[in-house]
């Protein structure tokens, strides 16, 4: 962690096979029932919860603190003195690295679980099938005018191959468990404002996805502190098109033509829809006239090279 960060000594007298995940910031209203959908879980093997104060104005992290004094065996809270994210030094996946178990459940502050064998059965599932490196399920937005239909729809509520992971498939961030595999970013991924679409493309190298439909939905919180539901759709966007173009770097340094030109493509569509109607006629037609100037050129190189005087 960072030099200002502290944490706890203590940690699980048994060897976790599970590390719950949860960065946390000005959450106070929320992280307890967070907390309590953590400790609720009921399985036959030992898990740890690691939960990050991202230096909070209010009292999220005396709320940590107090269910850590409670349940210190389970519980390593994390603390900063200064806030992290707005350094573009987000805690995660740094906080990956100081995971202990075998695989890694993730849930922001702010959500919670509503199964209680949530754990038991993705990790099950993930125990006998070693070809598959992440689990997910259906998560349901609600805020304060009530519930909205599931956050995925369609065939994203169902499993992905390695190429649907790589080429970053959504999936509800709050509902997965997925292999501790990598406790950090390649340079080009570090400052891509969605980090989790990088996660699932990171996993993607080591295996599939499943889609486990008899977990109970996830509860994902919309709020206006929300760090990405409530963001203007315009920034969005933006952000976006930011992690297309890192991913796009990342995959043409890897030599990786397939998926570099993928993610050339998304920026290519996200950068059309950010500009205005005008300019993206205007645009269309320099693309346009960029494609028949290159294909004419490729054409004369072809014909000289085939004509003997």
């Amino acid at each position: 962690m960072d030099a200002n960060s502290n944490k706890t000594s203590t940690s699980p007298s048994a060897a976790p096979l599970v590390s719950i995940v949860c960065p946390a910031y000005n959450q106070e209203a929320y992280v307890a029932q967070t907390l309590e959908g953590f400790l609720m879980q009921q399985t036959t093997f030992a898990f740890e919860i690691l939960v990050n104060d991202d230096a909070s104005t209010d009292g999220t992290a005396r709320i940590i603190a107090d269910y850590a004094k409670r349940f210190p065996t389970l519980i390593r809270p994390f603390y900063h003195e200064t806030n992290q994210y707005s350094q573009n030094n987000p805690p995660v996946p740094r906080l990956f690295g100081e995971a202990r178990g075998r695989y890694i459940a993730y849930c922001e502050g702010d959500d919670y679980w509503t199964d209680p064998r949530k754990l038991q059965i993705q990790v099950d599932f993930l125990e006998n099938n070693p070809d598959y490196v992440l689990t997910y399920h259906d998560a349901i937005p609600f805020d304060i005018s009530g519930q909205y239909p599931i956050q995925l729809q369609g065939k994203l509520r169902g499993d992905a191959t390695a190429l649907e992971l790589q080429k970053a498939r959504p999936i509800s961030t709050l509902t997965t468990v997925f292999r501790n595999v990598f406790d950090s970013l390649p340079p080009e991924l570090r400052a891509a404002p969605l980090n989790d679409l990088v996660w699932w493309s990171l996993l993607g190298a080591y295996g599939k996805g499943k889609f486990m439909g008899e977990v109970k939905p996830a509860m994902y919180r919309l709020h206006p502190g929300g760090v990405f539901s409530m963001r203007s759709n315009k920034r969005k966007l933006h952000m976006a098109l930011q992690t297309s173009g890192a991913l796009a770097n990342y995959y043409n340094r890897l030599g990786n033509q397939e998926l570099y030109e993928h993610f050339l493509m998304e920026l290519v569509e996200y950068s059309l829809s950010a500009i205005t109607p005008k300019r993206k006629m205007q645009t269309l037609l320099a693309v346009g006239q960029n494609f028949s100037t290159n294909i004419s050129k490729r054409l004369m190189t072809s014909l000289s090279k085939g004509h003997v005087q």
